[in-house]
């Protein structure tokens, strides 16, 4: 067994030794180039398949459209991708020189089957690859051109949509809504080792924004901003049969997460842990999610860890926690956070805060979208008809049928990007902090 460790071991060190840098400029490379800096690539999708495990992939400014348009990317490879740099690779800043996907709804029937922008998927007939470290840096996802939005509905003012449409309604749009994650790994995924996200920006994603299912090793996600996505902001799940992930979330900034659809009555979490994964939750902050800032409900939470301590909660609407305190669900605000120590799963709760100093957002959140969404409203009335059909219904006792008619104010409507960038570095040593 020992000699079996030491040639695993050792065969690591090699593909180590062995591993490229790849270079990409959409402004100055060709694809028939060798992939240097000095003769760098056009493509990302064309130094993917050039790619072998371990090999790291730099991206110059730009946005990067997929093959033929399709707007994402199948990365089945074990690689890095590192973006922020200029056209000429002599310097290198994420929020100067944004290497960007950016997808445009006019696009939209070229999508393909990828279910995310950035779809990874290994050979499912392989348990492997073992003992990746794949890191993610300096890359800034936004679907929201690439969304349908109401013309008119939904439309608070100085806010620069109508609110998202699910598909198939287009509001007059090209085509449908892009319902897509923005990073999304495959549940049969069997890669084991190191996969981290950092300085990175998820924006106005139609899905999850990263729905990650890891198999056994350690997922890291530092120094991100999650603004104005669908459903959940960060996901994780294990694929494992026993728990095997260790997830480290810290300094990341989780914003308006909106509900699944226009009802505001399911999910809008801003993270969710999930069975077999080991949660360190740590200085983020986490606020004006449409239902709660931190789900526990998913899962069997004995076999999951949560330790979450030393963030800041503001403003989610329905609860800064949600867990299974059997039989029923706790919905709890930080302040309360003492009555859920030693429920099962948390193994640590401390230091949470709500904010304090709301100064610290001005002019970094933009203002009317703010206005828009704490002022925001939900009604439904319901119409019966007054026929001879409920007549006889309710003559025998049945339920009556009638039309429900649903308003809201807003409901997913597109965030600047520019306004989301500016969430990095809002607050010293929390959520976010300014990428150097």
């Amino acid at each position: 067994m020992r000699k079996l460790m030491v040639f695993a071991a050792a065969l690591a060190c090699m593909t180590s030794l062995y591993a490229k840098d790849i270079y990409v400029s959409l402004e100055t490379g060709k694809n028939k180039n060798e992939g240097t800096k000095e003769a760098p690539l056009k493509n990302l999708w064309k130094a993917i398949e050039s790619a072998e495990h371990g090999d790291t992939i730099h991206l110059a400014e730009g946005i990067y459209p997929g093959k033929m348009k399709c707007n994402w990317f199948k990365i089945d490879k074990a690689v890095s991708i590192i973006g922020g740099y200029s056209s000429d690779f002599s310097e290198r800043n994420a929020l100067k020189h944004r290497t960007m996907f950016q997808a445009l709804n006019e696009n939209n029937d070229k999508r393909g089957n990828g279910l995310g922008v950035f779809t990874i998927e290994f050979d499912h007939s392989k348990k492997e690859p073992d003992n990746v470290d794949m890191v993610f840096d300096g890359l800034v996802f936004d679907d929201g051109l690439a969304q349908a939005y109401h013309p008119t509905k939904g439309k608070p003012d100085g806010v620069e949509t109508g609110m998202w449409l699910e598909p198939p309604a287009n509001g007059g749009n090209q085509f449908a809504s892009a319902k897509r994650y923005l990073v999304y790994s495959a549940t049969a995924n069997r890669a084991t080792g190191n996969i981290t996200f950092k300085n990175c920006a998820f924006v106005n994603a139609g899905n999850i924004a990263v729905n990650l299912n890891w198999y056994k090793g350690k997922v890291i996600m530092t120094n991100n901003v999650f603004c104005n996505n669908l459903m959940i902001g960060a996901n994780v799940l294990c694929g494992n049969a026993t728990p095997a992930v260790e997830w480290e979330f810290a300094n990341n900034t989780v914003l308006f997460t909106w509900s699944r659809t226009s009802e505001l009555s399911d999910m809008g979490f801003g993270i969710r842990n999930n069975t077999g994964v080991t949660a360190n939750i740590h200085d983020n902050i986490i606020g004006l999610n449409v239902l709660t800032g931190f789900d526990n409900t998913k899962g069997d939470s004995k076999k999951k860890k949560t330790k979450l301590d030393n963030n800041v909660f503001f403003l989610n609407r329905e609860s800064d926690v949600q867990m299974t305190i059997s039989p029923s669900i706790a919905k709890v605000r930080v302040d309360g956070f003492e009555d859920l120590e030693g429920t099962d799963g948390i193994e640590s709760i401390e230091d949470n805060e709500d904010l304090k100093d709301p100064k610290v957002f001005a002019g970094r959140i933009n203002a009317k979208y703010l206005n828009a969404f704490l002022s925001m409203k939900y009604s439904e009335s319901t119409k019966l008809d007054a026929g001879k059909c409920n007549a006889l219904r309710s003559v025998l006792g049945l339920p009556l049928q009638g039309t429900i008619t649903t308003k809201v104010d807003m409901f997913g409507n597109r965030y600047p990007l520019d306004d989301a960038l500016k969430l990095f570095g809002a607050m010293p040593g929390k959520g976010a902090q300014e990428i150097k």
